[in-house]
This record gives structure tokens, sequence and C-alpha cells, in this order.
């Protein structure tokens, strides 16, 4: 068995009770990992890990979501106990969005996905290239 075999296995005994078992949709661990698979659930806990925003901020922050998006994705978060959402009496009402304490926790794992990333981005994309020139 090769290291990356190995590897394989630790992670998915680490996720679900038997191994492999995280294939299968009843795998408890699966519906978690889908909130965070989405193209912009980390990138808005990204934005809100140095200070909390308020949902305009958080729009300038990341240009290409729509508010419908936003929306949508931080009422996500906040149903997952990520973040939390307090408003402000003022008139209008103003709402101001934070990391929870377990949306904090978080970021460290995410860290290290993102060093792994900022290390093979350049192997990934050539291999994109690789790939499309061979279907062109």
């Amino acid at each position: 068995m090769s290291e990356t075999d190995e590897l394989a296995r630790e992670v998915a005994a680490e996720a679900c009770a038997v191994p492999g078992h995280f294939v299968d949709q009843s795998c408890p661990v699966r519906d978690v990992l889908q909130r965070f698979g989405d193209k912009w659930s980390i990138l808005i806990i990204l934005t809100l890990a140095p200070q909390p925003r308020r949902f305009g901020q958080l729009r300038r922050a990341i240009p290409d979501i729509s508010q419908r998006m936003l929306t949508q994705t931080l009422r996500n978060l906040q149903r997952e106990g990520m973040l939390a959402r307090q408003v402000f009496p003022t008139n209008p009402p103003s709402v101001e969005y934070s990391l929870t304490e377990i949306g904090t926790s978080l970021l460290q794992p995410v860290g290290e996905l993102l060093r792994w990333v900022e290390a093979h981005r350049e192997r990934i994309h050539a291999a994109r290239r690789a790939f499309d020139g061979d279907r062109a």
C-alpha cells in the first residue's frame, strides 16, 4: 500500500467510522462539508476574519458575488453556527456579521488549505492548460 493510499484511509477513518463510508450520502460528515464546498462560504469567512462587517462592506469586499447569493450564503453560515448576525437599532436598522467561536476555529484548517493552494497553484494551472490543450 502506498503512502498516499494509507493517508487516504486515515482521513476517511477519521471522517466516518467505516472507511470509504464518507462517499455514502448517509455519512454524517458530508452535510457539514457540503456547506464549505460552495463558491462563497470560505471567501465570506476569510473576509470576516479580521473584523465584523456590515452587508455592504461584505458586498464591496467580494465584488463578484450577487446580493442574492451573499444574503443566501450569510443565512446558511448563520444557520451552521459559523457567524453571528447583530442588528443595531438605527434608522434604518444596520446589521453586522461576525465570526462565532466555531467560525473562527475554521480559520486554521482553511489557512492550511490556502497554503497548500499557494504551493501547488502553478502546477494546477499547468495541468489545466495541458488538459485544455489536449481537448482543443
